[in-house]
This record gives structure tokens, sequence and C-alpha cells, in this order.
């Protein structure tokens, strides 16, 4: 019986993993299509709408811009994010969970709510249609992802090994950069994608704050839904679909790296107070 529950229920996932993601794949075949319309069947097999994707302007310009956006807002929230994370989670103080909840609360928010405001603030410093309006404000969307993933995995951190850093004679900032940082590189890393990702996928930010000369690739796409229909829009969605599905992938070999990094002995108790134990 407990066979049949666990193959029901592998099922039962499965099937509605298909019904979410079928409606994705579906519009992946038209990408090869050698029509010059979204339709089925294809006309032929072609990779024109790819070559197409390739030309300087407009896709590898919007393209450039996102790139350029997203890494920028993945090193200032993975910084802010970590500093804010271990800082969180080494003291204790009356208005801790106020302010916890004041960093994470853009991920309740909706999106509009943040650009808005963002719009009136960026005004205020003269700052709209700038790189540096879209990098701050994407950093604001961003940093709840570092700080919750990174605050995760100092869960399972075993701070004994600082102390003992410290009490060989390690300055607090040493025993940070030399113990605590290399032990929680996969929860970081992990962060800084879930930050990549918040950043290269937003549009509502984007048709905000950015001119012209700021156009992003999720930006490009929404203004291609309004004024083209062909299957170029396609051709770089799926593109964005392989993307997505790498970092994603990588997000989960992150998890198992952190899970190996911060595992535990068969008595329970955390590798690193083993190898203290034993020396």
């Amino acid at each position: 019986m407990h066979r049949v529950w666990f193959v029901c229920h592998r099922l039962i996932v499965g099937l509605c993993i298909l019904y979410i993601v079928s409606p994705i794949l579906v519009v992946v075949p038209i990408s090869f299509s050698s029509g010059s319309f979204l339709s089925y069947p294809l006309p032929g097999f072609s990779l024109k709408w790819y070559a197409t994707i390739l030309e300087p302007y407009p896709w590898m310009f919007a393209l450039k811009n996102s790139l350029v956006i997203a890494f920028a807002t993945t090193v200032i929230a993975t910084v802010m994010g970590t500093l804010a994370a271990y800082g969180f989670s080494s003291i204790e103080f009356r208005l801790k969970p106020l302010i916890i909840a004041m960093i994470t609360c853009p991920l309740v928010i909706p999106v509009v709510i943040t650009a808005l405001a963002s719009y009136f603030f960026m005004a205020r410093l003269g700052l709209l249609g700038s790189y540096a309006a879209l990098i701050l404000s994407h950093t604001v969307l961003a940093l709840p992802f570092v700080f919750i993933t990174v605050t995760a995995t100092l869960q399972g951190f075993d701070r004994t090994v600082v102390r003992a850093a410290i009490s060989l004679g390690a300055s607090p900032l040493k025993a940070f950069l030399t113990t605590t940082l290399p032990l929680n590189l996969p929860g970081i890393f992990a962060g800084a994608v879930f930050a990549f990702i918040t950043s290269f996928d937003d549009v509502v930010i984007a048709l905000f704050l950015a001119s012209p000369a700021q156009q992003t690739l999720p930006r490009q796409l929404f203004g291609g839904l309004r004024d083209q229909m062909d299957p170029s829009l396609v051709a770089i969605a799926t593109l964005i679909i392989a993307v997505s599905v790498v970092l994603f992938a990588t997000i989960g070999c992150l998890q198992r790296w952190s899970r190996k990094v911060h595992g535990r002995t068969p008595h329970g108790a955390s590798k690193s107070s083993t190898a203290q134990q034993s020396a």
C-alpha cells in the first residue's frame, strides 16, 4: 500500500508540473517556424528568427542593457543582503522582527507599487531615465531574496568555528573572510542567482523608470507584443526559458552543495564540531 501511495503521489506531482509547464513548451516549436506569423501547424522549419534576434538592434541592445543592470544589481544586493543576514543572525534586539519585516516587505508589496514609489523618489533625485535608477530600484526587489537565502544558510552554520579563529588571534574581519564567508558560499551564490533572475526578468520597473537608452529585454518583449507579433518574440522567449532552466538547476546544485558543507555526522554533530573535538 505504501508503494502504491508513493507512485500515485509522484504521478500527481508529475501531472501538476506538466499542466504548469505545457503552455510554455507549446510555444517553443514556433520559434523554429519558417512563417511570418505565430501559427500551428508550422509551415516549415527555419532558424531565421534566431538569426534575427542576433542582430545588434533591438534584441542584442536590450540584452546588453539587461545584463549590465542585472549584474550590477546582483553585486549590490548580494553584498548588502549577505552583510544584513550575518548581522541579524548574530545579534538579538527588540526591534529585530520589525526591521526584518521592512527588509522583506518588497516580497509582499505589488511590484507596481514599488515601481510607482521608485518613480517619484528617482524623480526627486533627478535620476529618471538612468542606469542608476534601474539598478537601485532592482536592488530593492532583489535584496530580500538574498537576505532570506543567506539567513537560511546561516541557520546551519556552526559559530564555534568563528570563535575558534578569534581565539587563535584572528580579527573579527579576518575570521569572517576566512571562515564564515567560505563556509556559506553556497547560500550566498544561490541568493546571487535569485537576485540576478529578479532583475533580469523585471518589466514593471523598467516601464516606469527606463528611457529608450535603457531598453531592457523584458521591456522590448512587452513592446513587441503590442507592436509586432512575429516568431522572433518566441525565439528570444525560448532562449530566456533555457537560461532560466540553467539558473534554477544551478540553484539546485548550490542547495546540495550547501547541505554537504553544513552536513551532519551520523551522531548528529556538525562536521566542524567533530573536527574540533578530534583536534
